[in-house]
């Protein structure tokens, strides 16, 4: 960067300054002669600096080694279009906890802004007529009865492995996104939180600093009391981030 200020100041005040001590036509013809190689060189300094400013401008920060999950390196995210998030499967005890972890994930991933996206429920005529298990591979032609089925690009299919509110919390989630155009998959998680867990619970206590701060209550008695609603938004933000 200080060379190129360097270089910018020389070609700014120490080119013209030569130029002058010279005769009106040497002056002329030195101008005419310097004219286009400086200008091409401003344009290419200023090109460069801005280029660098931009890259200061944008860190690219990565997801913590802690997320196990997988990012197509060539798939484009910004470019899937529209992607149905289907109602997840549920292999826990508690039935209503798909609903409640498909519309958190649902939330979650609409801040993140990468994508289109709709959600779909198992109950949906579109979604039943299809005949398809979540779990199961899909052929092309399955893949093009989706995206016609639900007018989507891609498909965000997964399921609950495990819920357990008590004696301490534990979500437990496999997902997929899969590119209806080609089958390829685009992106996949699978982990389980658990609350009794030292590392989770660092995480939820640095989550909830700010959403808890209106309570004058202690943080460690707050986290006591979290409902499972509110670690289940915990738990979609730590999944939405690795997208």
């Amino acid at each position: 960067m200080n060379n190129l200020k360097t270089l910018l100041s020389y070609l700014l005040t120490y080119i013209p300054s030569n130029i002058t001590s010279v005769s009106s036509r040497t002056l002329r013809t030195v101008s005419h002669r310097l004219r286009i190689p400086v200008l091409l060189s401003l344009i290419a300094l200023l090109f460069l600096l801005g280029c660098q400013s931009y890259r200061i401008r944008s860190p690219v920060s990565k997801p913590a080694s802690h997320y196990h999950f997988y990012l197509n390196p060539n798939k484009d995210l910004s470019c899937i279009g529209r992607v149905a998030l289907v109602e997840l499967d549920n292999d826990s005890s508690y039935p209503q906890i798909s609903a409640d972890i498909t519309e958190a994930l649902f939330q979650a991933l609409q801040k993140r802004q990468v994508f289109g996206l709709t959600t779909v429920r198992q109950s949906d005529s579109a979604w039943r007529s299809l005949q398809l298990n979540l779990n199961d591979t899909y052929t092309l032609e399955q893949l093009l009865a989706i995206r016609k089925a639900l007018k989507c690009n891609a498909v965000l299919i997964g399921t609950i492995t495990e819920f357990k509110p008590y004696p301490h919390m534990v979500v437990g989630l496999r997902l997929k996104l899969v590119d209806l155009m080609d089958g390829q998959l685009i992106w996949a998680l699978e982990q389980i939180w658990d609350t009794a867990d030292k590392t989770t619970g660092k995480r939820i206590k640095k989550y909830f600093q700010v959403q808890l701060t209106d309570s004058q209550a202690p943080l460690s008695e707050q986290l006591a009391t979290i409902s499972s609603l509110s670690f289940i938004k915990f738990v979609t933000y730590e999944v939405a981030v690795t997208i």
